[in-house]
């Protein structure tokens, strides 16, 4: 099965580069291996990523985002970047929302090429 995620920074702040941009992708790749899933393709621009992930149905999507998000907040709040010190506070990275569209109808490479356009911030 196959999802395509939007997560937002808080406060819908621009602190995204491509240094964390990258950085994102590895938390991501990592946090979907422990779920038995597959990050297929990410990228993001300055306030938002995208994610297209395949996943076994026995994974419900929502621990898996609770998971994504959780954990890629830590890890990036620790390495101290300064666009994100600067722009958020209070330990949040990501809004509390997120969009989850099932890809069951469209064919994966329409999507992969969506998110691949995304203009990723320098």
């Amino acid at each position: 099965m196959h999802v395509h995620l939007v997560f937002v920074t808080k406060y819908r702040r621009e602190v995204f580069t491509k240094e964390i941009l990258d950085d994102l992708r590895n938390i991501f790749s990592s946090v979907c291996a422990d779920f038995e899933a597959e990050l297929v393709e990410f990228d993001g621009e300055d306030d938002h990523v995208h994610l297209l992930v395949s996943y076994p149905p026995k994974v419900a999507v929502s621990a898996l985002v609770n998971s994504l998000k959780g954990v890629s907040s830590r890890m990036i709040r620790k390495k101290n970047y300064p666009s994100i010190r600067k722009k958020l506070w209070g330990g949040a990275l990501w809004s509390p929302s997120y969009f989850a569209g099932s890809c069951g109808g469209a064919p994966i490479e329409i999507i992969r090429q969506y998110i691949e356009q995304q203009q990723t911030p320098h």
